[in-house]
């Protein structure tokens, strides 16, 4: 997803009633590894093509709380890209 789609997408404060209701929903509990979760993921990745569609960015069956490690997993298929880089809680790359 384009960075500027992304950015309005989840500063939204759709985007933010929801996210929170579902971390709470899920005790901001990591659905992978049980850990701490501070991201919450969606399973289909957003984009271009759905970033509109309710069904694909609210709908909780899309969504899963996730640490960021696992988040780190998911997206790159280790624990971290760089071990000075990790996602912040809006899913953008930074340093640590």
């Amino acid at each position: 997803m384009t960075r500027s789609i992304s950015r309005s997408f989840y500063r939204s404060n759709r985007w933010k009633k929801c996210r929170n209701a579902y971390m709470q929903s899920q005790n901001y509990i990591c659905e992978r590894c049980g850990n701490l979760a501070d991201i919450c993921h969606h399973k289909i990745w957003l984009n271009e093509s759905n970033v509109d569609d309710p069904m694909m960015t609210y709908n909780w069956d899309n969504l899963e709380a996730l640490c960021i490690d696992c988040h780190n997993k998911e997206h790159f298929g280790s624990k971290s890209i760089d071990d000075e880089l990790m996602f912040d809680e809006k899913g953008n790359i930074i340093k640590k």
